[in-house]
């Protein structure tokens, strides 16, 4: 895909995506079109200093939210007063000024761990509507709005139970937005009618199998198999990567391998869906990549491979030109052959861990790490660091690309980098 030119890689997203969205719209959900993590964007600076940040302003509370931008309007969550104030903020992309927000009181809970908190989601968003999901034990709020603020419908989809509150963010399915529900609780995947909040079809999930930990944090991703048809991969410790119908939420196939909580969302590589789980530890941490296809439980018979070695977490895989690319959530950095599993390289990068998932922008992986720095690696069979640039503070949070612009929420505020 390095080779192809910006037309050409704006004409596969749309035919890939499937999700709702323009083709110019560049970043509308959580990683960016169809969950890949890949932006079409040009001019993306590689290096920079503090003082290039074109702009940078704070941003109250607490979020590890990733932003979404259509048009000049960027959407990113936030929480206020230790979580008692859910907000959904609407900035200008131009310059980071306040154009909206709507807010709500939930009741909290205790975070479970220092990524825990009550704003880790992302918006998502397209030419009418942005759809935002607010949730505490009680209540899971999923909210529409349109432009300019304008509440459309809102649905409560029940209580929330999870050791390490929520995580999963919506995204966009033609007339649907699909929200994820694997909790320690009832578990469900829904899809709801985009325009009235209606719902559409509901697909029952099963507890944890081996513990109560049913709990799971994935994104979803649409795969258009070769027949045309498209199906919706999740992950999960109950079903390990699963496929559903995403018009009717029919169980296609699962492959319920994994044995500890599933944070990273799924990914496809080649004719591969992968999923890795692990723990807040970091041991005993898996990725295992399924093959494509079946039906039922697929377990024994669609493992193409699994790696115990410096695999992720937190941060979900990328997948560029063949290669598999992973950041643990400790800091090494490894290039995999994504059809056979094999190790290309493998290094650890310095100072930090790693909570935010890669981007890749030009043929370059973006790294934002807990320490504030933005590392640029090189994709293809060598390690190389390219640059190390500074965000100002440490980050959680996936990076968001529209143009020739970075958009990055550090710990406290939010970050623009490039553009002219």
């Amino acid at each position: 895909m390095n080779t192809l030119s910006r037309a050409a890689l704006l004409a596969f997203f749309a035919h890939t995506l499937l999700a709702g969205s323009a083709g110019a719209q560049e970043w509308t959900r959580f990683r960016g079109p169809n969950g890949t993590g890949h932006s079409p964007a040009k001019g993306v600076p590689v290096t920079w200093s503090e003082g290039d940040f074109r702009w940078r302003v704070p941003i109250a509370g607490s979020s590890h939210s990733q932003p979404v931008i259509w048009g000049d309007k960027l959407f990113l969550l936030t929480a206020l007063d230790a979580g008692k104030e859910r907000v959904l903020l609407c900035l200008d992309k131009r310059d980071g000024k306040e154009l909206w927000r709507q807010s709500y009181v939930l009741p909290t809970h205790r975070p479970g761990s220092k990524n825990s908190g009550y704003a880790n989601t992302s918006a998502v968003v397209d030419a009418q509507r942005v759809v935002a999901v607010f949730v505490s034990e009680q209540h899971q709020w999923v909210r529409a709005y349109d432009h300019a603020g304008k509440e459309l419908w809102a649905r409560d989809l029940g209580p929330f139970k999870s050791q390490h509150g929520h995580g999963a963010s919506p995204m966009i399915f033609e007339n649907t937005v699909i929200v994820p529900n694997d909790q320690d609780a009832e578990s469900f995947v829904v899809a709801l009618d985009l325009k009235t909040g209606a719902e559409v079809w509901r697909s029952a999930r099963n507890p944890g199998r081996s513990t109560n930990i049913a709990a799971a944090y994935c994104t979803p991703v649409i795969h258009r198999r070769a027949d045309g048809s498209e199906e919706l991969l999740f992950t999960s410790q109950s079903h390990g990567v699963s496929s559903l119908n995403p018009r009717t939420g029919a169980l296609n196939w699962e492959s319920p391998v994994f044995d500890k909580r599933m944070v990273a969302s799924p990914i496809v590589a080649g004719d591969l869906a992968i999923g890795s789980c692990g723990s807040g530890a970091g041991t005993g941490n898996y990725l295992s990549a399924i093959k494509l296809g079946g039906s039922g439980n697929v377990a024994k018979t669609h493992v193409a491979y699994t790696l115990r070695r410096a695999t992720p977490y937190v941060p979900t895989p990328l997948y560029h030109d063949g290669r598999l690319y992973l950041i643990s959530d400790g800091g090494i950095a490894s290039a995999i052959e994504a059809a056979t599993g094999k190790e290309i390289w493998s290094e650890r990068l310095p100072r930090a861990e790693f909570f935010a998932s890669p981007v890749l922008i030009e043929g370059k992986l973006y790294v934002p790490s807990t320490a504030g720095d933005m590392f640029v690696l090189a994709t293809g069979d060598t390690f190389n660091v390219i640059a190390r640039n500074p965000l100002g503070e440490g980050t959680h949070s996936t990076a968001c690309v529209d143009g020739g612009r970075l958009y990055v929420k550090t710990f406290t505020h939010l970050v623009c980098i490039g553009g002219k």
